[in-house]
């Protein structure tokens, strides 16, 4: 009946009576073939950094839209002086602007107050009252500078390295990079807050050409914690067991075919979602906090906020999760900034400040990389009330993971246009980043159609004034 032998051996494989008769013991063979073909493929171990690390982790606070540097970090009294002339010629031309249309855009002040605050001196607006509370913490990069004023390229840039498509994100690098504290969470996970005024594509926290179970988790902090992670109904976790160990079996003779090292991340997709069942729903529950710790984040459980998501980050790198992405969307404000721009802020200074003290009180700042922008700057003159996507220069801070506290560096011309002194690519953020966390970005590689990739491409360098 079966004249091809190879086809014999199959039926004879996936017999339902010759896997039930074997029992425990075909679990057992799938769990070690399993620890067995990591350690002869290298897939699942870590690759360990390549000196001694500042930082074990890293919580990313993205900003999507891209929040004004003149309105928040970056004073410009000169803005306010010209308020409502048109920009110098001399500045723009030959520039590009997403939207802006007129020939000669206005010069636009900020409506807002920023001052010098602490003993450092880091200039922070009013709009942020509680993160200036923390100013002496942070390290204020004012001289950033991207590739594009799009906000898709611009995000995926700030991301992976690349403006296009398919290429890994910080988080997955550092997944496949360092590997995982926690064997029962992913190394990266996601969450998102905000108004939907762009969309957000799974695309910024993928793996690209890396093992998939390096992309980022999104989990979520109303509902299921992660979607279709619940059994569905009528399935019972011994009944989900026997299950996994059923097509973990067939994928292990499936890999021993073809040896596609999907299969195995497949595998370990499976086993790692069957773990998180049990690790998952407690860990998302903040509602057992301390009263004092809700004060401190103005959390409100069972919510969808960026001061729960700062929390539940909090709870994440406590359980040893490699990297924690927050994006908080709703900062793409062309004709109502003044308006929005102090909804934006209201709704993530308490937590972001909160989170700073909190790692610190708890002894986790000193090892915790938490680094706090969007994907570019807006521009320093008006589009209606509002301002338009600006690349040539903008801020962000980091804290924490070994950067140097209270500090302010580089600096934009005095209309805050280009980023004029000391000037940060995305790429050299990239590099400084990676060194915090004991990683040559020049030895972060992994090749792919025939050549080594790396998050910073063929550029960077480690901004070192950052650093201690």
């Amino acid at each position: 009946m079966f004249a091809n032998p190879e086809a014999l051996e199959l039926r004879e494989e996936l017999t339902r009576r010759r896997f039930i008769c074997g029992g425990g013991g075909f679990a057992a063979s799938i769990a070690l073939s399993s620890l067995l073909g990591a350690a002869a493929t290298g897939q699942g171990v870590p690759r360990g950094p390549h000196f001694a690390p500042r930082a074990k982790r890293v919580i990313s606070l993205f900003m999507s839209g891209g929040p004004s540097h003149v309105d928040l970090f970056d004073d410009k009294p000169l803005l306010r002086k010209l308020n409502g002339k048109p920009m110098p010629e001399e500045i723009i031309r030959n520039h590009e602007f997403a939207m802006i249309k007129s020939a000669s855009p206005k010069v636009k002040g900020s409506p807002f107050k920023l001052r010098p605050r602490g003993k450092s001196g880091n200039v922070i607006s009013d709009l942020l009252p509680r993160t200036a509370e923390v100013a002496d913490e942070l390290c204020i990069i004012r001289s950033l500078h991207t590739d594009t004023f799009n906000h898709d390229p611009a995000v995926t840039m700030m991301n992976t390295g690349f403006v296009t498509f398919g290429k890994p994100s910080l988080g997955a690098w550092l997944s496949w990079g360092l590997g995982s504290e926690n064997t029962d969470l992913p190394a990266y996970t996601v969450l998102v807050s905000g108004v939907k005024l762009q969309p957000l594509l799974t695309n910024y926290w993928g793996s690209g050409f890396l093992p998939s179970r390096h992309q980022g988790v999104q989990f979520r902090s109303k509902g299921d914690p992660v979607l279709f992670l619940s059994n569905p109904p009528g399935v019972d976790p011994g009944v989900r067991r026997s299950q996994l160990d059923l097509i973990g079996w067939m994928n292990n003779r499936h890999f021993d075919r073809v040896g596609d090292p999907e299969i195995r991340t497949r595998i370990e997709a499976f086993e790692l979602g069957y773990r998180m069942q049990s690790s998952v729903p407690g860990l998302m529950d903040i509602s057992k906090e301390p009263q004092k710790v809700h004060e401190l984040y103005g959390t409100k459980p069972g919510e969808v906020s960026f001061s729960n998501n700062c929390l539940l980050a909090r709870r994440l790198v406590e359980k040893g999760v490699r990297c924690v992405q927050l994006y908080h969307t709703g900062w793409d404000q062309h004709g109502t900034l003044e308006r929005d721009h102090r909804r934006q802020c209201a709704a993530v200074d308490q937590g972001a400040a909160a989170l700073l003290t909190d790692l610190k009180v708890r002894g986790l700042l000193d090892e915790t990389l938490v680094i706090w922008g969007g994907e570019f700057g807006r521009t320093p003159m008006a589009q209606g009330d509002g301002r338009d996507h600006h690349m040539m220069g903008f801020s962000m801070f980091m804290a924490g993971g070994g950067v140097k506290p209270g500090i302010t560096y580089g600096a934009t011309d005095d209309l805050g246009y280009h980023a004029a002194e000391d000037v940060v690519e995305v790429h050299d953020l990239h590099a400084t980043m990676l060194r915090q966390l004991g990683i040559d970005h020049k030895r972060l590689t992994y090749r792919y159609n025939g050549r080594d990739f790396r998050l910073t491409d063929v550029h960077g360098k480690v901004v070192k004034e950052l650093i201690t």
